[in-house]
């Protein structure tokens, strides 16, 4: 389990930016050294344990990189065309031992071994065929033309894939072309998710007419999954300070990180605070963020717990800039900003200074080829329609106040994010 000092998250002062609530996470957090061995179709989205040097070099051997005709250097064309008749065929998969005649050519397919001596392939396409038979060659290629020398793509021994990689599918291809069948990898971070409040209930359980089905539980479990969690979905705990300090302390010592969401206001039926309070320490972050202001962290004998606001696109939102670096830092992961996409704004928005605000967005393409986002007509951190009906996420930094239509702004897909 990843164990923390109840002090470590201490900070005080006024409310934390977003960059120093990353900080913290990514230098505080202790990476869990718990490995596992997967086979690569299980491998993607791991984060791998070990650093991997190319066991052979890629491609393993000098190779044809199109179908044509292979020649020696020496038998090049100068300043006109030369015919020269055809010895052999190499495919893709055989063994080219014997070397090519001098004044020769030999029929070559991609991915073939070029035979020894030879140096250049021509392309089936720039050669014509004589009515002698002889293939006749184009001048004008340079020696080397066309192949695909061995270690080209990665040496042997060179450093190919760094622990802390969240693997790729493009990541497992290089590990199967270096012939491995199973990478060392973090073992999944283990987090236990609850919702609070007793306006909630859970999708198939009967439901009061003030009563809402439960939907970011849901949202969280499944972003969660995507960032390779092993999740405890544990339901909703009622608002009663009691009972949440029971069913939190209950998985503290079971789980890497605990994940609420609700309750982290500072209305007097928010009972998470105190709830931790009583059975851990927590600093309530009055992050600099919109949508998601009321965010906690705390810590609960070692174990991290972060406290997402009830509103689902606060949820969300909180869960990008605070959960996944979270995740991220504890599985050992190599840092992954998230890099908003340059757009040209279609709206026109205020905001306040030294907070970071967040705008749903679609993108459409403009008559020169560009990209401008729609700002979602409507406001509220409530409204799930504005996560479905939208691209992403316009990112607006701490210093800005105003955007106007035509003003560049940086673009985050949904898509990206996880």
């Amino acid at each position: 389990m990843a164990q923390l000092s109840d002090d470590c998250f201490a900070f005080g002062g006024p409310m934390m930016s977003v960059d120093e609530a990353v900080g913290l996470i990514t230098t505080r957090v202790n990476a869990i050294v718990d490995l596992e061995t997967v086979r690569l179709i299980d491998a993607d989205g791991r984060v791998l344990a070990r650093d991997i040097a190319a066991p052979l070099p890629l491609p393993p051997f000098t190779n044809s990189a199109v179908d044509g005709y292979v020649v020696r250097n020496a038998d090049l064309p100068d300043s006109a065309e030369r015919a020269l008749p055809l010895d052999g065929r190499i495919q893709a998969g055989g063994l080219a031992l014997a070397p090519i005649k001098a004044g020769h050519t030999a029929r070559i397919f991609t991915g073939a071994p070029m035979p020894p001596d030879a140096e250049t392939v021509f392309m089936q396409e720039d050669v014509r065929v004589d009515d002698a038979g002889r293939i006749v060659l184009p001048p004008g290629l340079k020696p080397g033309a066309n192949v695909r020398p061995a270690g080209e793509d990665i040496p042997q021994g060179h450093i190919a894939l760094r622990a802390g990689q969240r693997l790729l599918p493009q990541h497992v291809a290089l590990a199967a072309a270096f012939g491995l069948v199973g990478l060392d990898v973090v073992r999944r971070i283990r987090v236990a998710v609850f919702s609070t409040g007793d306006e909630l209930t859970s999708p198939g359980e009967p439901r009061a007419a003030s009563q809402l089905f439960d939907s970011n539980r849901f949202m969280l479990m499944a972003m969660l999954r995507r960032l390779g969690c092993e999740v405890s979905d544990l339901g909703i705990l009622r608002d009663e300070r009691i009972s949440l300090a029971n069913g939190l302390k209950q998985v503290a010592g079971t789980h890497d990180l605990i994940l609420t969401t609700g309750g982290v206001s500072t209305g007097e039926e928010d009972h998470v605070k105190a709830a931790v309070e009583s059975i851990g320490s927590l600093v309530l972050w009055r992050m600099a963020i919109k949508p998601g202001r009321p965010v906690a962290m705390g810590i609960i004998e070692g174990t991290p717990l972060i406290g997402l606001p009830g509103n689902p696109v606060a949820s969300f939102v909180t869960f990008v800039h605070v959960v996944r670096p979270t995740v991220l830092a504890l599985a050992g992961s190599l840092p992954a900003p998230l890099l908003p996409i340059p757009v040209r704004a279609a709206f026109t928005y205020k905001k306040k200074a030294g907070r970071r605000e967040y705008v749903r967005a679609s993108l459409r393409r403009t008559q020169d080829g560009a990209f401008e986002a729609i700002k979602f007509p409507r406001e509220g951190a409530g409204l799930l329609s504005s996560l479905i009906d939208t691209d992403g996420l316009i990112e607006l930094d701490e210093e800005v106040t105003r955007v106007e239509p035509g003003q560049s702004v940086g673009f985050l897909s949904y898509a990206d994010l996880l």
